[in-house]
């Protein structure tokens, strides 16, 4: 099944998604811990900011956070082993969107987990500075018996607010 194909049939409900709740329009997406299941998940992610409002270039960094989310999960919770859950899931809420992002891995040291210094000069290490510049609210937390849960929401274009 080709990715467009994946996105239509979650869009539309028939993967257990799509469904409507009362508190909005929901997306759930469950992806295996391997970096070639990224590209899924940015498609999705970039469908659900266009049915929530956003511009393109807004939506552009709601993915690149949401990518970076995951890549984290899959480097750091989970070590670089592939096969392991991570569910996302997006409300579509009236003042804003929320994805949270579930793993089952190694418990995250939360209160470790914070940007570098931008004039520290390396590669990598910005994910958490670009999950927490992009996003309006980012929250993680423990789960009681494996894994971690990441929430964060970025507030509506205020033009379709109702």
């Amino acid at each position: 099944m080709k990715i467009r194909e994946c996105i239509s049939l979650i869009l539309s409900g028939r993967l257990h998604t799509g469904t409507m709740d009362r508190n909005g329009r929901v997306v759930e997406l469950r992806i295996s811990s391997d970096a070639a299941y990224l590209r899924l998940l940015r498609s999705t992610i970039d469908q659900v900011c266009s049915l929530a409002g956003f511009s393109k270039m807004d939506s552009s960094k709601i993915v690149l956070a949401v990518d970076e989310a995951c890549s984290n999960v899959i480097r750091h919770a989970y070590g670089n082993k592939s096969g392991l859950p991570i569910i996302i899931t997006c409300h579509i809420l009236p003042t804003k969107l929320e994805i949270t992002m579930v793993d089952q891995g190694e418990a995250a040291d939360v209160p470790s987990i914070k940007p570098r210094q931008l004039n520290d000069i390396r590669p990598g290490g910005l994910g958490v500075h670009i999950i927490r510049t992009v996003m309006d609210e980012v929250h993680y937390e423990n789960l009681a018996v494996a894994g971690n849960r990441l929430v964060m929401a970025k507030y509506l274009p205020k033009e379709i607010k109702p």
